[in-house]
């Protein structure tokens, strides 16, 4: 049973290990952060791996509980350190950081800094948008119906090209 759960785990990590990096790093200060914050997500999901009763796919179930682990050190975080998180390690784009012009750098830091002034939902959804997920596994990752996930990621898009805009 033990192997077969370990199988299951590697392969659902192999398929989604970057995007829940990517994830993680919305949520932490840098990018020391990020590892931490991602090896705690991979100890939450192994020690629930027992629990997965397969009502979603294993991804969307391990998007679940990296957001909630992720917000669950963003409250600890906050607490202790009394301010909000940076993002400077997030990664958005698809471009590898030595093929990305200079204007291509800019937009994307002025996109992380704008991505930082929103409040935790929407991070958490435009953080799931920016993977590709569909609104649908959003929907079912946040608890939010599909309809109330595409209104939301049509204003986090007009949010943040208007705080883009004034960077400009």
């Amino acid at each position: 049973m033990r192997k077969e759960l370990e199988n299951i785990f590697l392969a659902a990590l192999n398929q989604n290990q970057q995007k829940l990096l990517r994830i993680c790093s919305v949520y932490a200060k840098d990018a020391e952060d990020t590892k931490d914050l991602f090896q705690e997500v991979l100890i939450n999901i192994w020690q629930s791996m027992p629990n997965f009763e397969a009502k979603s796919s294993i991804g969307t179930w391990m998007f679940r509980i990296t957001l909630n682990v992720c917000l669950r050190f963003r409250t600890k975080y906050i607490k202790k350190q009394n301010r909000f998180i940076n993002m400077d390690s997030v990664i958005i784009a698809n471009i590898r950081a030595d093929e990305r012009s200079n204007e291509q750098n800019e937009q994307l830091t002025n996109l992380r800094s704008c991505i930082k002034k929103l409040n935790e939902a929407d991070k958490a959804v435009i953080a799931l948008y920016l993977e590709e997920l569909p609104y649908k596994e959003i929907s079912n990752i946040m608890g939010l119906t599909e309809n109330h996930i595409a209104v939301k990621v049509k204003r986090i898009k007009t949010k943040l090209l208007n705080c883009i805009n004034k960077t400009l």
